[in-house]
């Protein structure tokens, strides 16, 4: 079973009560939202999704045959129509609906009328292409407008979109086409990173060698870098848009109709094409962002993710517009031209939600308190946290120094095939502890389990599992329904398996430790990396720490340690020793990295995202593998120059 050892500290005892002037006024504040929720589920669900637009209601909430899934059965609306066309006939319509800034500074306003006229005119412009209802549409862009106008786009006419992250290469775009056959790609010609043009047509024109479905390339002038254009094939965003009709009639759907695919990695090594439907997935990523981010209606929300990943889909696109909220969006990197331009950007646009990374959290904590504090984020009202579990200590440094001890913090939990926030507190209502995402969302059942599926006691660890289905839930795994079933429902009977650790405490909050996989069996006691990395960061000379298992003769694994340092503190072997005390002293004695290995910088996804897996290839002496995503590959040749010396 996960977690036989016990913590020697307890991080649960530190709690944050919400302020009672944030709570008298916040969205959700009676508590018995929880018993309602918790008595009648189906209902609560069918009660949010009627705040949506419906052509004709259901006739059924939730048809359930385990393992699959139907959310409003009978149901008839269109996403793009609840995002876009519903706020029309209100004040809203002039309500800047996406606010856009772009590494070189070019800056964009749309207001929802804007919106409504772009995404009309790029509708008319797939259908002119021949993308029909049903259709596959591959958008592979930057973090710019257009990227929102093609999926909104996708949606109206009934064309499943398939997002690939910008950082992805020429062969990971190649795979996920293919599997998606895919008949139109939209993309850029470069995007702008750090100063420099991504060459993201080439990749495209690398990746469509081996990919006959696709028919044509719609490219957006991005960059101005030079590109080839194939005859027949490749046709500029500009030039169609220009002559496409301002009104395009949407597409009525069917709640369960597929809204989009999106891919993620799998076990196997191929990745996954995640399902997401209509109606279920739009109540679930509506009902959390209203309720979980306090949305007011002057309020400028930012979501730091990039759209190709699930957090851009809900939390950037089809929650926030569905709301009729003001979305920021910024194209480049948070240290470019220098390491105050997310609060350059706060300050200037008096941005009040705030929803970022741990990651990043732990990237300005090592850069040091000084640049927040040189600009004014008194306009910051909510922060929240996404992405993988928060340390109490940057959950501190967070509240603290971006939130200057005054915004509450929602730490949420969820994956791309839950599609919404399972566990995450409500910033009305729930106190909070540092580190925990707390409890099931209302109408979320989120339990943790042992081997045998039964509930832990309180101070024990096990498996992260939700028990009953929920809207946004993925309906299967594209062309492998499966795979669907043995990944996610095959582990306990009638449960979701979601493969993370977790360990409830006495109070009943949940504490996300990781992966089950990122999870080291040392000499038969298993350990959470992300505990590990957790008490490594507490350190005060520690900024970063990755935390992977390394086989070992007599332990079966041994913890191998990755740590980046603050500026300023200078590697030496007395360090090492004090780190690996600090962590046995925090955690137990079987915690003790066996080594500790210091890094300028730690090998990341251009997302930020810290890539475990090659640092266990490296530890190992294996075989690289894919290393397409990297931010920086100097990072790896350094490491294995480290680790051979």
């Amino acid at each position: 079973m996960l977690g036989q050892m016990k913590s020697e500290y307890a991080p649960e005892e530190q709690v944050f009560y919400p302020d009672l002037s944030f709570s008298t006024r916040a969205n959700v504040r009676d508590a018995r939202i929880y018993d309602w929720a918790g008595m009648d589920y189906e209902n609560y669900w069918a009660e949010e999704a009627k705040k949506l637009h419906w052509y004709q209601p259901w006739n059924k909430i939730l048809e359930w045959q385990s393992p699959f899934a139907q959310w409003f059965v009978g149901g008839k609306l269109n996403a793009c129509v609840n995002c876009v066309d519903r706020h029309l006939n209100s004040w809203y319509r002039n309500k800047a609906a996406i606010i856009f800034e772009g590494e070189p500074g070019d800056q964009v306003v749309l207001t929802y009328q804007d919106l409504h006229r772009e995404v009309s005119k790029f509708a008319n412009v797939l259908r002119g292409l021949g993308v029909a209802k049903g259709d596959v549409v591959t958008i592979y862009m930057p973090m710019i407008p257009e990227a929102v106008i093609a999926m909104l786009a996708c949606a109206r006419i009934g064309a499943p979109h398939s997002l690939v992250f910008g950082g992805f290469s020429a062969e990971a775009l190649r795979d996920r086409i293919q599997d998606a056959e895919a008949k139109v790609v939209v993309t850029t010609d470069g995007s702008w990173r750090r100063g420099k043009s991504i060459p993201l047509k080439q990749n495209v024109d690398n990746a469509l060698v081996s990919c006959p479905s696709v028919e044509k390339v719609v490219v957006v002038r991005r960059t101005g870098c030079d590109i080839y254009m194939e005859p027949n094939r490749d046709v500029f965003y500009h030039e169609l848009m220009k002559e496409a009709p301002l009104t395009c009639e949407p597409e009525v759907m069917d709640a369960e109709d597929t809204l989009f695919i999106l891919y993620t990695s799998g076990t196997t090594g191929k990745p996954k094409g995640i399902v997401h439907t209509t109606g279920g997935y739009l109540t679930g990523v509506t009902s959390t962002h209203r309720n979980l981010f306090d949305l007011k209606e002057d309020d400028i929300y930012w979501c730091t993710a990039d759209i190709g990943w699930i957090t851009g889909h809900s939390y950037i696109v089809y929650g926030p517009l569905a709301n009729g909220a003001t979305v920021f969006i910024y194209e480049g990197a948070p240290d470019y031209p220098e390491r105050d331009r997310f609060w350059e950007l706060i300050e200037k646009y008096r941005v009040s939600i705030f929803y970022t990374a741990p990651t990043a959290i732990r990237l300005f904590m090592k850069w040091g308190e000084s640049y927040p504090q040189s600009r004014d984020l008194s306009s910051l009202r909510l922060l929240g946290s996404v992405g993988e579990p928060i340390n109490p200590e940057a959950w501190l440094w967070y509240h603290k120094h971006i939130g200057g001890e005054r915004c509450p913090i929602v730490d949420t939990w969820w994956q791309t095939e839950t599609g919404s926030v399972m566990v995450a507190p409500l910033p009305g209502l729930t106190p909070t502890k540092p580190g925990s995402a707390t409890m099931s969302l209302p109408g979320i059942a989120a339990d943790v389990v042992n081997e045998l599926g039964e509930p832990v006691k309180a101070g024990e660890s096990g498996y992260l599992v939700i028990k009953k289905p929920w809207p946004s839930m993925l309906r299967t795994i594209y062309k492998d329904p499966q795979r669907y079933v043995d990944q996610y429902w095959s582990r306990f009977e009638g449960m979701y398996f979601t493969g993370d650790g977790a360990r409830r405490d006495k109070d009943g909050y949940i504490w996300v430790l990781g992966r089950v996989d990122d999870v080291i069996n040392v000499s038969g006691h298993r350990i959470g990396t992300a505990e590990v990395e957790s008490a490594l960061v507490e350190h005060p000379a520690v900024a970063e720490a990755a935390v992977i298992g390394r086989s070992h003769e007599l332990k079966g694994q041994a913890v191998s340690a990755f740590v980046t340092l603050r500026e300023g503190i200078a590697w030496a072997p007395e360090l090492e020793k004090d780190l690996k005390s600090y962590v046995a002293k925090k955690i137990g004695g079987l915690a003790r990295p066996e080594e500790i290995i210091c890094t300028w910088e730690l090998p990341k996804t251009r997302s930020g995202k810290i890539m475990r897996r090659l640092l266990k290839d490296i530890a190992e002496g294996r075989t690289l593998g894919d290393t397409s995503t990297l931010a920086d590959a100097s990072v790896i040749n350094q490491l294995i120059r480290q680790m051979e010396a």
